[in-house]
C-alpha cells in the first residue's frame, strides 16, 4: 500500500515512524510544524499510519501525544549505519526527525575535508565520462601536472580519494582529493582507461576475518561486535579496497597471528586471498612477513 501513497505523504508517515522508533513518542503538532501542513491533514496522516501499523502507537489523551507500543515494529526500513551517520552529522533526508531534537550521537572529527569545487569537477568528469587535467601533490614527487580518468570517489575511512586511470604511469591508481587542485575537464577517455578495465576494482576477493586467536580471551564478544557467523566474518571486497579495510579495522594479516599488541582484535585467516592485490603496504603485518626488511 505504501507504493500507492504520494511521495510527500510517505515522507510524513516515515517521520512519524522515525519519531516513534527513536523518540518513543510524537505530538501531532510535531508533524504539523515540520511539514507545514494543516491540522486536518496531520490528523489524516496519523489515521493512515494507524491503519497501516495499528499495533505501533497508542494515543494518550492526557499528554496529547502518541506513544510507541511494546509491540512496535518499524513500518519503514531505518538502516542503522546510514541513520547513525545522519544523526552524527545532523543531516536529514526529510524522512526523519533529525534537526528537530538533538540526538546523543557523535563521530570523530574529520581532519580531511576536500575542496567542494574540486569534488564538483571530479564528479562532473565521472558522470560525463571525461578525463581531467589536474595539479597533484604527492609525497614522493611533489606538485606536478597529470591527466587522469576518474571513475569512482571513495571514502576509505580516513580520507576521500578518487580511483582513476593515470596517463602518466599508464595504470589505475588512487588520488587523494585534498591533494588535487586546478581541475580542468578534458576529452572523452580511451576504452582502456575506463572502469571496466580496472582489474583491481572489478575483482572481488573473499576475506575471512576471525577474532584474534592470541590477543582475545573471550572471542564471543568480538563475534557479537562484527555479527560473525560461526566465529567468522566473511566479506567480498574489491581488491582495490582490501588494504584500506584491513588497515582501518587493524586486522592482523600475519601468517601465524603474531601481532601481539592490544589494537589487533581481528585476524585474517585466509591470507592467500590477498595474492596479486595492490596497495598491501598498508596492511598490518602482511608485507613485513613476505618482504625482507631493507
Amino acid at each position: 500500500m505504501l507504493d500507492s501513497i504520494s511521495f510527500s505523504q510517505r515522507q510524513r508517515l516515515a517521520y512519524i515512524d522515525f519519531c516513534l522508533l527513536f523518540k518513543g513518542a510524537i505530538h501531532r503538532q510535531d508533524l504539523i510544524n515540520r511539514f507545514q501542513v494543516g491540522l486536518s491533514a496531520g490528523s489524516r496522516d496519523f489515521t493512515l499510519y494507524k491503519e497501516l501499523a495499528p499495533d505501533n502507537l497508542i494515543y494518550d489523551p492526557r499528554e496529547k501525544r502518541y506513544f510507541q507500543t511494546e509491540t512496535y515494529s518499524p513500518l519503514f526500513e531505518h538502516d542503522a549505519r546510514r541513520t547513525l551517520v545522519k544523526l552524527a552529522n545532523d543531516i536529514s533526508d526529510g524522512f526523519d526527525a533529525i534537526g528537530d531534537i538533538h540526538f546523543p550521537v557523535e563521530s570523530a572529527s574529520s581532519l580531511n575535508v576536500p575542496d567542494i569545487f574540486v569534488v564538483a569537477k571530479v564528479v562532473q568528469a565521472i558522470v560525463n565520462q571525461k578525463a581531467i587535467s589536474i595539479i597533484y601533490t604527492s609525497l614522493s614527487s611533489g606538485s606536478g601536472a597529470r591527466e587522469i580518468v576518474p571513475h569512482s570517489i571513495v571514502d576509505n575511512g580516513q580520507r576521500w580519494h578518487v580511483r582513476a586511470f593515470d596517463r602518466k604511469s599508464q595504470s589505475f591508481r588512487d588520488f587523494v582529493l585534498t591533494r588535487i587542485s586546478k581541475v580542468t575537464v578534458k576529452s572523452a577517455p580511451e576504452p582502456h582507461e575506463c572502469i571496466d578495465c580496472d582489474e583491481q576494482w572489478q575483482r572481488l576477493i573473499p576475506l575471512e576475518i576471525v577474532p584474534h586467536p592470541k590477543n582475545i580471551k573471550f572471542p564471543t564478544a568480538i563475534e557479537l561486535d562484527y555479527a560473525m557467523e560461526e566465529g567468522v566474518l566473511t566479506l567480498q571486497v574489491r581488491a582495490a579496497m582490501a588494504g584500506y579495510l584491513l588497515r582501518r579495522w587493524n586486522v592482523d594479516c600475519t601468517k601465524h597471528a603474531s601481532l601481539k599488541t592490544g589494537e589487533y582484535q581481528l585476524w585474517l585467516r585466509n591470507q592467500g586471498s590477498l595474492a596479486n592485490t595492490d596497495n598491501l603496504a598498508i596492511v598490518p603485518g602482511y608485507i613485513a612477513q613476505q618482504v625482507p626488511f631493507q
